[in-house]
Formats: structure tokens, C-alpha cells, sequence
């Protein structure tokens, strides 16, 4: 097999070989002094670029006079280069193609399941399955793909890119495409130009001051969720009843929501209220730091924050006391029942606790 490095290796010449190479080919041959003394060069800068296009085969020197250099046909030269590279490029086309081959028989043998085996929900195990399981319903949606997708300063500008390459792909089929992040995404720079891009696509993105989870759904008939035991999986839902639950709540939260923008823009004022709002909804409740974290898709440094500012405008010297004072004050917008709120909240943390803040194993993101 040839050599990777050779294969891999440039022309070896310098840019400013070109015009001695030039030179060359319209005098039909020369000398190094006459060279040196037409192109404005030393005889060293001309030697050494002699040396160059002669190690590349693109001059030659005549046996009748050793010191008269005559130019090469760059197609003789090209030929050489690129007869190894080709070669090397058809054989790695024909192990794509063995590859290719096998895995499309193993595939048809993994979806081969018994009749009686229940597909309707599946345990997806592993962070490489569930984007091998997710690139696959994203390749198969033909109507729309909508997707809950908590955090908003975790985003990674290289994994926008990637993720825009995938959603292009959709939005060139004319998939509907529909995203809920945090409101703190907008103040995100890599997620605010993945969503400027996405956009012009014909992508729909909002944000909400809470979300449920994560979630996406493909076609409305295939969902995803986190799976809980920490590995980074996901459950893949096919039961149409459930499947059309988790739509109807991405519907509510949808029509709830702030559609996305700039943080220029004289939304994120309102967006900001909201998020103050809720803290201190969610600081009278008796949530810690890292739940009221959690739930604003935020840093717990940027939650503690927010608190210590309303902890202070409050005069309160504790958690407990501030979410008191606000009750008294009647600063709350709401009191959600101690048992939903408590039994709400140990799911959402469970999950969330499994995946991070900026987990994005079950994103058309990821």
C-alpha cells in the first residue's frame, strides 16, 4: 500500500518558483545568471528554486550543456503526482462500498424483531445509538420535527455548525422544523447565529422562562426522551397515544412562548422580567439553587447571582426568608400546590441531574 505521508504531501514548491518556472517556459531554457538577472532575483534565490521544480520533475537539465535548464509539461508532473493518490482514493471507494454493504445487512438484521417483541418504546443505552437513532429519523421525517431543548449558555459554536449542516438537510425537504429553548439562550452568542442562520432556512425557534424537558418528536409519531439512569441514552416512544401527549404539551408551551430574538432587540427586556419573575415564583416555592438552576436552563453562578440580587432588594438574610418576604410582599404570580410541585420537580431533576445542563444526547443538536 503506498505511503499516506507521500500520498498526503503537497507539490514541493514555493510560490515564488513559479515565475523562475515561467521564465523558463518563455524562454524556451536559460541559464541561472540570466534568470537571476531578468526576474530581479540572486543566483541562490534561483538556484534553490531550480533545485525545487527539478526535485518535482518540472525542469530537466540538458546532457549537451549541464548548466542549461529546460522546462517540463506539467501534465507529465500531474500525471506522476496523482496516479498513487487515485489509486488510493478507488480503494478506499471500494471499502466504503464493503462497509456500506455490511452494515446495510446488519441493519435489516437489528430491525428484524420478533412479531410479538414491543417496539412502541425502546431503550436507546448509549449516547452513539441515540444519534445514530436520531440521524436516522431525521434522514426518514417527511412532515415536521419540533424539540424541547433545555440550557441556553452550553452551546459549543462547532457543534452548531454541525448541527446546521443536519437541519439544513431537513429544511431542504421542506420539513417543518419548530425549537423551545430557555429564554438564557438568548443571551448566548453561538446559539443566537445558530438560530439567525437556522431561521433564514425556515426554521421557527421561541424561548420560555421554563420548560418541561427535553424532548423531540419526529412526524408525530416518534418521540424522544432522556432516559434516567445517567448513561445518556434515551427512550424512543412509538405508542401514538403518548407520542400525541407529548405533542399537545410542546403545543402549550409553544403558543406560551417568545419567539426568538436578537439580543438587541427590545424583547429580551420583557424575557429578562420574566426570568426575575420566576425566581422569585420559584425561590417562595422552597426550590434550591441548582433546581431553580436547572429549571432556567442557566449556571448555577449565574442563578446564585439573581438570587443575592433579589435576597438584597428583599432584605432578606437567608433563601427561606426571601421566599417569604415575597410571599408577604405579594411579589409571587403564583403557589403551585407543595405536592405537584415537589413530585414535578423530582422528576425534572432526576432527568435533568442524568443528562447536565448541557447534555444534548437527545437533540437535533447533538
Amino acid at each position: 500500500m503506498n505511503d499516506p505521508k507521500n500520498l498526503s504531501a503537497p507539490l514541493p514548491i514555493e510560490e515564488g518558483d513559479i515565475p523562475v518556472y515561467g521564465w523558463l517556459t518563455r524562454r524556451g531554457g536559460g541559464r541561472v545568471n540570466q534568470a537571476a538577472s531578468e526576474l530581479g532575483l540572486s543566483p541562490d534565490q534561483v538556484v534553490a528554486a531550480l533545485e525545487r521544480l527539478r526535485g518535482a520533475g518540472l525542469v530537466r537539465t540538458l546532457r549537451s550543456d549541464p548548466h542549461e535548464v529546460r522546462a517540463v509539461d506539467p501534465d507529465v508532473v500531474a500525471t506522476k503526482l496523482t496516479a498513487p493518490l487515485r489509486d488510493s482514493i478507488r480503494h478506499q471507494e471500494e471499502q466504503l462500498k464493503q462497509i456500506n454493504n455490511h452494515i446495510e445487512r446488519l441493519r435489516d438484521r437489528f430491525f428484524d424483531r420478533p412479531n410479538h417483541q414491543d417496539l412502541t418504546l425502546e431503550v436507546v443505552p448509549t449516547l452513539e445509538e441515540v444519534r445514530a437513532a436520531l440521524n436516522r429519523a431525521s434522514a426518514e421525517c417527511r412532515e415536521e420535527v419540533v424539540s424541547s431543548q433545555p440550557g441556553g449558555g452550553g452551546r459549543v459554536p462547532e457543534a452548531m455548525e454541525e448541527a446546521l449542516e443536519r437541519d439544513h438537510a431537513l429544511l431542504a425537504r421542506n420539513v417543518r422544523m419548530r425549537t423551545l429553548y430557555h429564554h438564557t439562550a438568548r443571551f448566548n452568542g453561538p446559539s443566537q447565529a445558530y438560530v439567525a442562520a437556522a431561521t433564514a432556512l425556515g426554521a421557527q425557534y421561541r424561548t420560555s422562562h421554563e420548560l418541561f424537558g427535553r424532548l423531540i418528536i419526529f412526524d408525530r409519531s416518534l418521540a424522544f426522551i432522556p432516559e434516567r439512569s445517567g448513561s445518556w441514552g434515551a427512550i424512543s416512544i412509538r405508542e401514538p397515544s403518548v407520542v400525541e401527549y407529548l405533542y399537545e404539551i410542546f403545543e402549550q408551551y409553544w403558543i406560551c412562548a417568545t419567539p426568538f430574538s436578537d439580543a438587541a432587540q427590545d424583547g429580551l427586556e420583557r424575557v429578562a422580567k420574566e426570568m426575575h419573575q420566576t425566581i422569585i415564583d420559584l425561590l417562595a416555592a422552597g426550590l434550591k439553587d441548582e433546581a431553580i438552576a436547572r429549571r432556567l436552563g442557566m449556571s448555577l453562578r449565574t442563578a446564585r447571582r439573581h438570587i443575592a440580587d433579589i435576597m438584597d432588594n428583599l432584605g432578606a438574610d437567608s433563601r427561606f426568608q426571601a421566599g417569604v418576604f415575597a410571599v408577604k410582599a405579594q411579589l409571587t404570580q403564583r403557589t403551585p400546590p407543595l405536592g405537584t410541585e415537589q413530585s414535578s420537580l423530582a422528576l425534572d431533576d432526576a432527568v435533568l441531574e442524568s443528562h447536565g445542563q448541557e447534555g444534548e444526547s437527545t437533540s437535533n443538536n447533538a
